[in-house]
């Protein structure tokens, strides 16, 4: 299948704000190397990641909550998720989606026309659970804000499903994020799980995951998000950030709260968890710095467990849940490609529920 030398891109220039993204019309069409694909994007979601990275968030130097603009404090030796700093110019985009359309050396012609979902962690191909040797599409490689992207081949899950694109894009980082910090903290049908920013693509997620694995679940969102949020399918909504917390749950009894909010609301959420409850954290979009007792750790028996890295059978465990309709998008707009800027801008507002897509 042949495929067009250049290709629309959207393209992340440097660390800073919105300005920094630029549409490029003629951009080089990337070609499969030795155990890689070519696929057509059919659209890209976005996720907490792709802002973090461009704006520097990410360096210990960065105190404050995510922003759209940038940070003048960013120490540009560490803006990046994994504490390296990342080449530029950078396609970023994880969550893309589409067909495969080329394949290069080692790889099976008949892959190519397969529908495909991407696994966003690079991993080192001799140890695929190694940690420490690992990469993110759209940080150490390009993404998928893009009419094209080339991956390993191992990342090109392939998927069965009547889904749109627009919907399968709502899946890769939001809910093997979720997946990843519910296997972390081993999540049974003994539990109870409260849900902070239930309304974003990964609280979502893991509202439906939790569920899917027996769990009770209580989701937190604004009030004007509930119905959204029960669509979901919570055995329990409460508001953002109650005042009396333990008043608000009444006789629920928390053993693990999944965050990815972080913030000054952090030490009610710890202090509302039962003798010998988990906590697990992949995100801090409140805010990064916390106040801990650590009285509270200790004498209540708590296990904290942060989750970036997810174990290489989370994707696989995706892609089934997916096509037995185990679970379900939950798309929240879509843009064109060239409107990324105002994309990430709505995605930063966080007035929406679930997750934002673009298309090529």
């Amino acid at each position: 299948m042949t495929h067009p030398k250049t290709m629309r891109a959207m393209v992340t220039m440097g660390h800073g704000g919105l300005d920094q993204i630029e549409l490029h019309e003629n951009w080089q069409t990337p070609e499969p190397r030795a155990d890689e694909v070519l696929v057509k994007v059919g659209a890209c979601g976005l996720n907490n990641t792709d802002v973090n990275t461009r704006v520097g968030w990410y360096s210990k130097a960065v105190t404050a909550a995510t922003s759209d603009e940038g940070y003048e404090t960013v120490n540009e030796d560490d803006p990046s998720w994994g504490g390296a700093p990342i080449t530029f110019p950078r396609i970023q985009g994880a969550d893309a989606c589409g067909t495969i359309i080329a394949v290069g050396k080692g790889v099976d012609p008949k892959r190519i026309g397969e529908r495909v979902i991407k696994d966003n962690w690079l991993r080192d191909p001799s140890d695929l659970t190694d940690i420490n040797k690992t990469g993110y599409f759209g940080s150490e490689r390009n993404g998928g804000f893009a009419e094209y992207t080339t991956m390993p081949s191992r990342n090109a899950l392939a998927v069965n499903s009547k889904l749109t694109d627009v919907e399968l894009a709502t899946f890769s980082c939001s809910y093997s994020t979720a997946e990843g910090m519910l296997t972390r903290a081993n999540v049974t049908d003994k539990d109870t799980v409260l849900v902070p920013g239930a309304s974003g693509g990964v609280g979502g997620a893991l509202v439906q995951l939790a569920k899917g694995r027996g769990a009770h679940v209580i989701a937190m969102a604004s009030e004007a998000k509930h119905k959204d949020v029960a669509a979901l399918g919570p055995d329990l909504i409460i508001a953002r950030a109650p005042t009396n917390l333990r008043k608000t749950l009444g006789t629920e009894k928390i053993t693990v709260v999944a965050d990815i909010v972080g913030g000054p609301y952090w030490p009610t959420l710890i202090d509302i968890i039962e003798r010998g409850g988990r906590y697990t954290c992949s995100g801090a979009i409140a805010g990064p710095m916390v106040e801990l007792d650590l009285r509270t750790f200790y004498l209540r028996d708590l296990t904290f467990t942060g989750s970036t890295v997810i174990a290489p059978e989370v994707m696989p465990n995706l892609i089934q849940y997916i096509e037995k309709g185990a679970i379900k998008p939950a798309l929240a707009a879509t843009y064109p490609l060239a409107q990324l800027r105002e994309a990430q801008t709505a995605f930063v507002e966080k007035k929406h529920t679930g997750n934002i897509v673009v298309t090529p």
